[in-house]
């Protein structure tokens, strides 16, 4: 993996553990996810303007379809992990989420886009899916819905898998700009949740008026990180990259535990050193 892949992955983990950082210390809903998807709009609509504007892109019908395509995705994934949290538990749904989207990129990949893993490369991407499940506390004995909380787990992991490999594809054969990708995402939440936003008018105003910082700053860090990857994606592939990401658990984690007080430092610190050495295997392989 290359100095310059490697480093705009783990910028983009860097901005992706912050802004969820900041949703959790918020506590909105699809009402805060309307809100801060309405800022990218605006913030990232000069930077969407002048790719055109450069670029001049020339889309066929194949552009049209991967662009609706990851906006679908990505929508599903963020509509089910709700759902998920609503029907299963926490503790079981994120990390199997988590820990099942790149096992399911780099298959993908490997099968689809034929790249090719080396042997060290899934070791350190074992290492590094395994840590991140046992980072985030893995299926507990105390777990009430196991059942449910492991088919959203695995259901939500699987659009995470669908939708790295597929906008992979736009990005490095389509050539699809990854800036233009991502502001159509985010353009088309905007709109599918203008219904939920005008029946909750008042909690969109309470979540301006008491965290305008904190939801500017998510506005700004959700599209930045996912637009850092899909740079990464146009140059290095997705079987280095999809693992890579999950550092983005780790430091958020580590967050919760520093800074909100979440308690079991030590054990984290160890499965952290454990998840390093995963990295270390991976960017070397």
């Amino acid at each position: 993996m290359s100095i310059t892949g490697l480093a705009l992955v783990l910028s983009a983990a860097f901005c992706h553990a912050a802004w969820n950082f900041i949703v959790k210390r918020i506590n909105g809903g699809p009402e805060l996810i309307w809100l801060f998807s309405m800022l990218s709009v605006l913030i990232y609509l000069p930077v969407a303007v002048w790719i055109v504007a450069i670029e001049k892109p020339v889309f066929g019908i194949w552009h049209f379809v991967f662009i609706v395509g990851s906006a679908m995705l990505h929508l599903g994934y963020l509509l089910l992990l709700q759902t998920g949290y609503r029907n299963g538990d926490l503790s079981l749904v994120y990390p199997i989420a988590r820990a099942t989207g790149p096992l399911l990129s780099t298959s993908f990949a490997v099968f689809f886009l034929d790249e090719i893993i080396s042997i060290q490369m899934a070791a350190g991407a074992g290492i590094i899916v395994f840590g991140v499940l046992a980072l985030t506390g893995g299926i507990t004995a105390g777990a009430k819905r196991p059942s449910a909380s492991l088919l959203f787990g695995l259901g939500v992991g699987t659009l995470i898998g669908s939708y790295t490999v597929w906008d992979a594809y736009a990005v490095s054969t389509l050539l699809v700009s990854p800036i233009l990708l991502d502001y159509v995402c985010s353009v088309g939440r905007a709109v599918i949740l203008t219904p939920v936003a005008n029946r909750k008018r008042k909690l969109i105003r309470q979540h301006w008026r008491k965290h305008k910082a904190g939801v500017i700053a998510i506005a700004v860090f959700n599209p930045l990180a996912y637009i850092l990857v899909l740079y990464a994606l146009t140059f290095t592939p997705v079987a280095y990259v999809a693992p890579m990401r999950e550092i983005s658990v780790l430091l958020t984690v580590l967050a919760g535990s520093l800074l909100l007080n979440e308690g079991r430092l030590r054990q984290r610190i160890g499965w952290s050193v454990f998840i390093l050495s995963g990295m270390i295997l991976l960017a070397t392989g």
